[in-house]
């Protein structure tokens, strides 16, 4: 008799295990389902639900972001669009023989520099501390920023693919603020 309640016992408790397991697991998928959701929705409100979707899905945090978190992981994909054209413009600087050209590529880095330095890092900031208007005009800004550097060129601007995607994701940004 007292195998049996000891193997009863055993199997009570293997059983319980598992099932706790299984909520557990329910519960981390149902989780990130409503998390999920909650992007798609998001971006859904935005002009561009692709780029949307795909800027915030590519952050590992994405999953586990509120809609706070959710504006936060955008704002950082700008800053990683704004350091990336930055650097493409500091490679136009190196490679250009022309003194003009140079000239007009220095004054658009020394325009994206604080972008990337502060006006960005501030944006993020303000919304931590949920002042959306403030992060909302920081968009704004930083799109007058990088039109100021394409229209230093007269004809086409070797940045104007850059900043057609930064402006995009600065549309979005604003749109997600906005949201909030």
């Amino acid at each position: 008799m007292k195998k049996t309640s000891a193997f009863m016992s055993f199997f009570q408790t293997l059983l319980f295990s598992c099932l706790f397991l299984q909520l557990t697991q329910s519960s981390t998928q149902m989780n990130d389902i409503v998390l999920d959701d909650l992007v798609d929705d998001m971006c859904k409100k935005t002009p561009n639900f692709d780029l949307c979707s795909s800027t915030i899905h590519s952050n590992p945090q994405a999953g586990k972001s509120d809609a706070n978190g959710i504006a936060v992981i955008m704002v950082n994909g700008i800053l990683q669009s704004v350091t990336n054209t930055l650097s493409f413009i500091q490679g136009l600087v190196k490679e250009t023989k022309d003194p003009e050209l140079q000239r007009k590529y220095v004054s658009c880095a020394e325009t994206y520099i604080p972008l990337e330095k502060t006006i960005l890092p501030q944006a993020v900031d303000s919304i931590n501390k949920k002042k959306y208007g403030l992060a909302i005009f920081s968009m704004g800004f930083i799109g007058k920023e990088i039109d100021s550097c394409n229209k230093q060129f007269s004809n086409s601007s070797p940045l104007n693919e850059k900043t057609g995607s930064l402006h995009q994701l600065l549309d979005i940004g604003t749109a997600i603020l906005k949201q909030l």
